[in-house]
């Protein structure tokens, strides 16, 4: 028997996104806020993907797979943002069942694929540093699109299992999501069934998706560590730590916010605490992703000035023909 309520087979009724209603006096500040950092964020990676498409000595599997991760953000924190942002300045903040399953189904897709995505670039800076002789015959193009299918296709399965599990539950009585997007605690929260097998099942899911790349990731780096630390010249170590330190800087910011709200027990979870951690994993982190990797990366920093002199260079030339 269907409980009494608000369920899933009513899709006229909508959830209510609260977001930081709670805070109506600094709605307008957070608005302009969030836009000017969604703006930094989607620059920085537009940036990274044009520079590596552009500059033909970028067109090596490390900036494959970068350029891949700033696409994969870009449309990770397009899922989120512009609703976010909409709902700062809106006096309604429902949103339809429909559209909120949409919405969680590519937030985990994306971010399943940005996790296996991470794993992968460690692999290919473990075979640049310990097995530098074959890295262009193991890291093959072919490897590279292949391993990128297979964590896209991974991602957006284990995606679609996850957001039917949720999403078969019947959800009654409150229908208010404390949160500022569609995730996985606030949603299942509103659930009025037993939702024990549900949550171990999500916490598996979790798992897989979260703590065995980040492993693969730790495996991987103990043994650069080992190969960096036989490297007897100073020069030639501090070479090899530099084409890891973005990546490792990046790992750590993603996992570590990731971790912290997806694998913990029920009992510790605290809705307007996942919030702000949410905030930055969604937000905050992507913005700085462009930013870690061009600083320390000598060659993006190289292309992107190539790439501007082009640009600027081009009207010139047009200005120069026509004069002659």
């Amino acid at each position: 028997m269907e409980p009494n309520g608000w369920n899933h087979k009513n899709a006229s009724e909508d959830f209510l996104m609260l977001g930081f209603s709670n805070l109506p006096e600094y709605e307008v500040l957070l608005f302009w806020v969030f836009l000017a950092m969604r703006l930094v964020t989607l620059s920085g990676h537009l940036s990274i993907v044009v520079v590596t498409l552009a500059d033909p000595t970028l067109h090596t599997p490390m900036y494959f797979f970068l350029r891949n991760l700033s696409s994969i953000e870009i449309f990770y924190t397009l899922v989120i943002v512009p609703k976010m942002l909409v709902n700062f300045l809106a006096s309604s903040r429902k949103v339809s069942l429909p559209a909120c399953a949409t919405q969680m189904y590519f937030f985990i897709a994306l971010g399943t694929s940005e996790c296996f995505l991470l794993a992968v670039m460690a692999y290919d800076r473990y075979v640049a540093i310990c097995n530098p002789l074959r890295y262009a015959l193991i890291m093959s193009q072919a490897l590279c699109l292949q391993l990128l299918v297979v964590i896209c296709t991974t991602g957006f399965i284990l995606s679609l299992g996850l957001t039917a599990l949720i999403f078969r539950l019947p959800f009654c009585g409150s229908h208010e999501i404390n949160h500022f997007f569609c995730d996985i605690p606030p949603v299942l929260f509103l659930a009025c069934s037993d939702t024990h097998m549900d949550e171990i099942l999500v916490f598996v899911a979790c798992l897989m998706a979260l703590l065995i790349p980040f492993l693969l990731i730790l495996i991987s780096y103990v043994f650069i560590a080992n190969s960096i630390l036989r490297i007897k010249c100073s020069q030639g170590r501090k070479k090899a730590f530099s084409t890891c330190a973005a990546h490792l800087v990046v790992a750590v910011l993603h996992y570590g916010c990731a971790i912290f709200i997806y694998i913990r027990p029920k009992a510790s979870y605290s809705l307007e605490q996942d919030k702000v951690v949410s905030l930055i994993y969604t937000n905050v982190t992507p913005m700085l992703y462009p930013m870690i990797y061009s600083l320390r990366n000598k060659e993006v920093k190289g292309a992107l000035r190539k790439v501007i002199g082009r640009k600027v260079s081009f009207p010139k030339n047009i200005e120069l023909l026509t004069k002659g």
